[in-house]
């Protein structure tokens, strides 16, 4: 049964024995991120702390942070089963007769049953607040003491296509700058930007059809020498983006806000898909955007699309701090939230942390979508340390020469994973879910002059090591085996392996050796 909000959820990790209540009180500048820090690396539960210094709202924090929670937020015993269900859909076949027809109906009748219902109302309009209200009513925490300032980490940030009308959920976080004032930390590739840069462009073929001038402002990460959170000038009469920001929402929708989605993709639509039971989303009050009606707390308002401002640095999961930049700006005209909101949160750095748990999780469950277009790979594993983006281990059935080269090639072509810094390709028979066989294997396969090539191209925003923002070298590596046919002509060594005999009678006197 999917949960019906994010209180369903604390409900059940309690039971469960994954969550522990802290009533000591705390601080929410940098005291709760040391203490989410040493449990998260330890391997402990979810926090709800309930005694937070200035706020009246309780923060949870970790709730995603181990494999065994990341099942129960996904309400399955294990997360390769919603990777069964993908790799269902798509080989999903047409039907070829009237049996075939009647049978995929209850299928059909599934996937329509995963579309958002709209609702008049829900619990996160209990409480409305158009005046006299503050962000930082709100337990808002400062993670790392460098960073930039207060910074809202687990965000569900709505926004929608100017040019189409298709809504788009992300999770970007947002600094907060004052009372009212947050930055919106739009990413150059990702699709709030996108949207960003849409409504930009109408607004700039708007003001040049009616003789007026291209006055507007193209989206540049470019830094201005303000300081940081200092208001950017703004165009004569400049246009509004409208925005909405969910907090505390149901797992299901907070995991698919972080999904690597195709672009036309509702995330809504896919929550619904992973919990089975259509997302529940209302019309908010002051823009034209709907949320989920069970979030805890909801933010209504508008970027202005001429304004820019310093945001940053801030304590990232690369576990440095990602350098200050220019981003757009947020101006919050309402905050609704229920009656006794919970304030959701997510810490950041250094691997492990709550967010690699939810890295591994997309990992498994979209490797489906991936062999769809790559039916080549066996599998894929994206190790902690590589922080996903810089190190992607795959293992192909080679067959023909050059295929390893064709994989890397396609990985950095398939939306988000055009990313990976590091691409090392392997034979099928490599376990890629071991890093220490795939670098024993890999280093004795390679020659690196013939077996690493590399390639120019877009790199993550937070790769502080690249030559430029956004742009800089990719590095790939074809470990599988040589053959002939690539130039290779000495005869390649087999494996050690000891005789299956020999190991049986070892196995048979194991307890008579007393070792």
């Amino acid at each position: 049964m999917a949960y019906d909000d994010l209180r369903t959820f604390i409900r059940t990790l309690e039971q469960a024995g994954e969550l522990k209540r802290i009533a000591v009180e705390v601080d929410p500048i940098l005291e709760i991120s040391e203490i989410a820090d040493r449990v998260s690396k330890s391997g402990g539960p979810a926090l709800l702390f309930e005694n937070v210094r200035g706020s009246r709202i309780p923060v949870l924090i970790n709730a995603f942070g181990s494999p065994r929670r990341m099942e129960l937020a996904l309400e399955v015993n294990s997360v390769e089963e919603v990777a069964g269900r993908i790799r269902e859909l798509v080989q999903m076949k047409p039907p070829e007769g009237f049996l075939d027809k009647l049978k995929m109906i209850p299928r059909l009748a599934e996937i329509g049953s995963f579309i958002p219902k709209q609702v008049k109302d829900g619990p996160a309009r209990e409480v409305v607040k158009q005046e006299n209200f503050s962000l930082f009513e709100l337990p808002i925490l400062q993670c790392w003491p460098q960073d930039g300032g207060r910074t809202i980490t687990f965000p569900v940030v709505f926004s929608r296509n100017p040019e189409t009308g298709k809504r788009n959920a992300g999770a970007y976080r947002m600094q907060v700058f004052d009372d009212r004032t947050t930055a919106m930390h739009w990413q150059i590739h990702k699709q709030g930007a996108e949207h960003f840069r849409r409504a930009v462009r109408s607004q700039n073929q708007s003001r040049d059809r009616k003789g007026a001038g291209n006055q507007g402002v193209e989206y540049s990460t470019a830094l201005s020498g303000q300081r940081s959170g200092e208001p950017a000038e703004q165009a004569p009469g400049s246009g509004r983006m409208e925005v909405a920001v969910a907090i505390g929402t149901d797992p299901a929708v907070t995991f698919s806000s972080i999904c690597p989605l195709p672009p036309d993709m509702d995330e809504m639509l896919f929550a619904g898909f992973l919990r089975s039971k259509p997302v529940e989303m209302m019309r908010c009050l002051t823009v034209d955007l709907e949320v989920p009606a069970t979030a805890e707390i909801v933010l209504e308002g508008t970027v202005d699309l001429a304004e820019r401002r310093i945001e940053g640095p801030f304590g990232d999961h690369t576990g440095f701090y990602s350098l200050p930049d220019e981003y757009p700006v947020f101006h919050v005209a309402c905050m609704t939230h229920r009656r006794d909101p919970i304030y959701s949160t997510t810490l950041v750095g250094r691997p492990p942390m709550e967010d690699c748990h939810m890295g591994r999780a997309i990992e498994r469950i979209f490797l489906p979508l991936m062999q769809l277009q790559l039916p080549e790979i066996v599998d894929i594993h994206m190790p902690f340390e590589g922080i996903f983006h810089n190190l992607m281990l795959v293992s192909i059935r080679k067959s023909y020469p050059g295929h390893a080269r064709k994989v890397m090639n396609a990985v950095w072509s398939l939306g988000q994973a055009m990313f990976t810094k590091c691409v090392v390709v392997v034979d099928e028979d490599v376990n890629v879910q071991d890093p220490r066989e795939v670098v024993w294997k890999a280093l004795n396969h390679i020659d690196p002059e013939r077996d690493i090539q590399f390639v120019l191209g877009p790199v993550d925003s937070l790769d502080h090591s690249s030559r430029l923002p956004n742009f800089g070298s990719k590095m790939g590596v074809d470990a599988t085996r040589k053959w002939p046919s690539e130039g290779f002509a000495r005869p390649w060594p087999d494996e050690l392996r000891m005789d299956p005999h020999i190991k049986a009678l070892v196995d048979g006197k194991w307890e008579k050796l007393g070792l």
